[in-house]
């Protein structure tokens, strides 16, 4: 691989700080006094980015850290990871309007929280000290990767999309897509 291509590279680390950044937007979203259809779908929506995520890490990143380092904060992941995904199996077994849903949630959120924390302050840094030539590689195994885990799952992450979003939203959505929409045909037929 050449200098110039590595620099196009996404580099692994980045990848993921934005999926935490996405998580964490989404976790910011859930109010405990939205319709259980919202809370459901952003909990799904928030499951599915975890799950793909964490499959990365393990698959991927985690081992090419562990190859260079054998710090704490890598050999403790894999044990958050499995906590994590219990959480996400009770959170499914659950009717959302189950008060134990929103409990169940929070604790996931407050977990995976943590679990940021560390990995940004200790476990990232000290990749890229260790990491830095392989960083783009790393990156470019994980998009191949996450298109391998999303693509067949596509219809479950559209649909958890749709469902997390109010029903007042895809009004304004679609009032706003109607109004440009007329907007670009009254000027097409000026000219």
């Amino acid at each position: 691989m050449t200098p110039a291509t590595q620099r196009l590279l996404p580099y692994a680390t980045n990848m993921v700080r934005l999926d935490h950044t996405h998580v964490v937007a989404a976790f910011h979203q859930y109010r405990t006094t939205d319709s259980p259809r919202i809370k459901r779908g952003l909990a799904d929506q928030i499951c599915i980015a975890l799950e793909v995520h964490a499959q990365l890490e393990e698959e991927i990143f985690y081992p090419a850290v562990r190859a260079v380092s054998d710090d704490e904060a890598v050999q403790k992941s894999v044990p958050e990871h499995d906590e994590m995904r219990r959480l996400i199996a009770r959170l499914r077994s659950l009717s959302a309007d189950d008060p134990a849903f929103d409990n169940t949630f929070m604790e996931l959120m407050r977990d995976v929280l943590h679990h940021v924390a560390d990995e940004e302050t200790i476990l990232l840094p000290m990749a890229e000290r260790l990491l830095q030539d392989r960083l783009g590689e790393l990156g470019l195994a994980m998009t191949r990767r996450r298109l391998e885990l999303v693509v067949p799952r596509s219809l479950e992450v559209a649909s958890s999309i749709a469902r997390s979003v109010s029903w007042s939203t895809v009004a304004t959505v679609a009032a706003t897509a109607t109004a440009v929409a007329a907007l670009c045909v009254a000027r097409q037929r000026r000219y």
